[in-house]
């Protein structure tokens, strides 16, 4: 009988499967498929995002000044997420091979395409673009950060942790010093590179 903890797993996973119908149903609600990994929209469908369309000029007149004062702190992040991209893809791409981790696909975690939506303005799809680059990001840097672990330390936390990645729930109970040995190389095996 599959342990509790499979069985959430288990759960989880249909789940994901029913958000991703109903995300296909609603595609198919607002008149759009991805083609080779790039959005087509029907024609009727662009047409009739643009009457939803805000002008630049009246969009930068409504905002609050706070919002153009804190802009370039929000910008200047861009450098070290830059950074954060560069370092954390050279040491996937180092390290990864040397122990068989399963190299990440950034293009799994990073999307930008919110920027063929044609009810935004011009400010509106640079912000769109840089929130999608940026979660994007951090998506995939816990993605490498949780394969990391999974190789390396799987042991789940004494407290509760605020978001986890998705091997931490098979990892071994905090203070199960009988099961941290296996638990240790079945977790290897399932980051390592699949032949």
């Amino acid at each position: 009988m599959p342990s509790t903890t499979e069985q959430i797993l288990t759960r989880i996973q249909e789940l994901q499967e029913q958000l991703e119908a109903d995300f296909a149903r609603r595609r198919e609600e607002f008149r759009y498929r991805l083609e080779n990994g790039r959005v087509v929209f029907e024609r009727e469908a662009r047409r009739r995002q643009r009457e939803f369309r805000i002008r630049l000029s009246d969009f930068l007149r409504r905002t609050r000044p706070m919002t153009v004062v804190t802009a370039p702190v929000i910008y200047s992040l861009i450098i070290p997420f830059a950074m954060l991209d560069l370092f954390v893809t050279i040491y996937q791409r180092v390290c990864f091979p040397a122990y068989g981790i399963q190299r990440v696909r950034r293009a799994d975690f990073i999307r930008v395409d919110r920027h063929h939506l044609a009810y935004l303005n011009a400010l509106q799809k640079l912000n769109c673009v840089y929130c999608g680059y940026c979660n994007g990001l951090i998506g995939y840097v816990q993605e490498i950060a949780g394969r990391t672990e999974a190789y390396w330390c799987p042991i789940k936390h004494a407290a509760r942790v605020g978001a986890v990645h998705a091997y931490y729930a098979q990892f071994v109970d905090y203070g199960d010093a009988e099961n941290f040995e296996p638990g240790l190389w079945e977790m290897r095996e399932t980051v390592q590179k699949q032949e």
